[in-house]
């Protein structure tokens, strides 16, 4: 009785994340020092200086370590708007802030029928088994506007593929969010969005796509599951090494190049298994809602339903959760298959796993709970014990095994319960509205249905 009011009182929530949102701003303002290398020099030196050129119109293109997409340019700058803080500390007083928001929004999309509070609940406990790296880079920023994004699609589509656009010009990734939302209308409110604000950068500030060159150029950072290879080979006499190559700990040396191409190799082969998977949905039944399982098999669109919710645009009949879970799937994939595993990158995974464990017909229990395993080995590895993982001792290798195997199995679990929740029920033939006898159709996720 105790944990299960807990789980549905705000005081209790707000109390956990207070407390240990102190902790981190403790960490981050050095009031406490937290074991290993400095997490914060990132924020204190790197983004001060690209906050000066940014100030001045343009983006610092001369520096290879500037690998972001122009609208990071935001982040780097949102400091600006508590003048009375010294930079970094502003920065993380905004961090501190874009948390409680994100927060906010779990929180309140976790009400109603259908949902849940665990979403809101394992942001809470996830965001600090990170430590206190998590302040210390944006990418909680970016991931506030993926998670918003995800929010919003069930009633406000465009501004779903809005919000997806502006976060793909952050940091790329948040695109992935738009591969389980139904519908034409985000991905027209993205790709407009997306195209116009992309244009203004270019026009405006010199030098607003030249991370893509520097992108193009990195090799084989030390935490990535592809590094294993040459962690392992040096106790075998491989003659490479580890340096700080464009602004992260790489291998260089024989056969990396080898390494990064199957890396790039695999990641084009998950783009390709959620093509398929996508177009596969769009011809089977959707999964069931909670509700549709109540609902006569017979039932039928009435007259009184718009024009629009019969067009050829509502094809995908996806239930409520599938845009979040679609979306964590495609994370996952694109991140064990990089050739980078930046800790920060688990800030990512955890906000979407939030998402999806907002909805109690979630298919992503076990990839959620592995997640969360992996981002407590994460903070072992870094930046606790990154010497060890450096200099490839066995506890450094063993870590990074364990943490990377997790993601792994969370990939592959994930996607396997993507599929049969969306694919695997389609009827014979797979014909776009076909179902199974006795099983309504789900309404589109954003319906009036299931948007909650």
């Amino acid at each position: 009785m105790v944990a299960r009011s807990a789980g549905r009182s705000p005081v209790w929530l707000v109390a956990v994340w207070g407390a240990t949102r102190l902790l981190l701003l403790l960490f981050v303002l050095k009031v406490l020092v937290f074991p290993g290398p400095d997490v914060t020099s990132d924020v204190s030196v790197i983004y001060r200086d690209w906050y000066e050129v940014l100030r001045t119109g343009a983006f610092p293109s001369d520096d290879v370590t500037w690998q972001y997409p122009p609208a990071a340019a935001f982040a780097i700058l949102s400091p600006a708007l508590l003048p009375f803080l010294e930079y970094a500390t502003a920065f993380f007083v905004l961090a501190c802030a874009v948390d409680a928001a994100v927060l906010a929004l779990l929180w309140r999309a976790g009400r109603g029928s259908g949902r849940s509070p665990r979403g809101a609940w394992v942001w809470v406990v996830g965001v600090p088994l990170l430590g206190p790296t998590v302040y210390a880079r944006y990418d909680l920023m970016v991931t506030a506007v993926a998670v918003a994004a995800l929010l919003a699609a069930g009633r406000h589509a465009r501004v779903a593929g809005a919000l997806a656009a502006v976060g793909a010009l952050l940091k790329v990734w948040p695109a992935l969010v738009l591969v389980g939302m139904g519908g034409r209308r985000p991905w027209v409110a993205a790709a407009v969005g997306g195209v116009g604000l992309a244009g203004l950068f270019a026009v405006t500030m010199p030098g607003a796509f030249a991370f893509l060159t520097f992108q193009r150029e990195r090799g084989v950072e030390v935490e990535s599951l592809g590094a294993l290879v040459f962690h392992v080979a040096r106790h075998f006499g491989w003659e490479g090494g580890v340096l700080l190559n464009y602004g992260s700990m790489e291998f260089l040396g024989p056969h990396v190049d080898t390494v990064s191409t199957v890396s790039m190799g695999l990641s084009a082969a998950a783009f390709g298994w959620l093509l398929l998977w996508r177009v596969r949905a769009a011809r089977s039944p959707g999964p069931r809602s909670p509700r549709s399982r109540s609902q006569p098999p017979e039932s039928q669109p009435q007259p009184s339903e718009s024009r629009s919710s019969r067009s050829p645009s509502s094809r995908f009949r996806f239930a409520a959760h599938t845009a979040a879970d679609a979306a964590f799937v495609a994370v996952l994939l694109f991140t064990v298959t990089s050739r980078v595993i930046s800790p920060q990158y688990l800030v990512w995974l955890v906000g979407l796993a939030a998402v999806c464990r907002c909805f109690r017909a979630s298919r992503m229990r076990v990839p959620v709970a592995l997640v969360l395993a992996a981002s407590l080995v994460t903070v072992l590895e870094f930046p606790l014990l990154f010497a060890d993982v450096v200099a490839s001792t066995p506890l450094g290798i063993a870590l990074l095994a364990v943490r990377n195997g997790l993601l792994v199995a969370a990939a592959l679990v994930g996607a396997r319960a993507l599929w049969r929740d969306t694919v695997r029920r389609g009827s014979a033939g797979g014909r776009p509205g076909a179902s199974r006898p006795g099983i309504s159709r789900a309404p589109s996720a954003d319906s009036p249905a299931t948007a909650g």
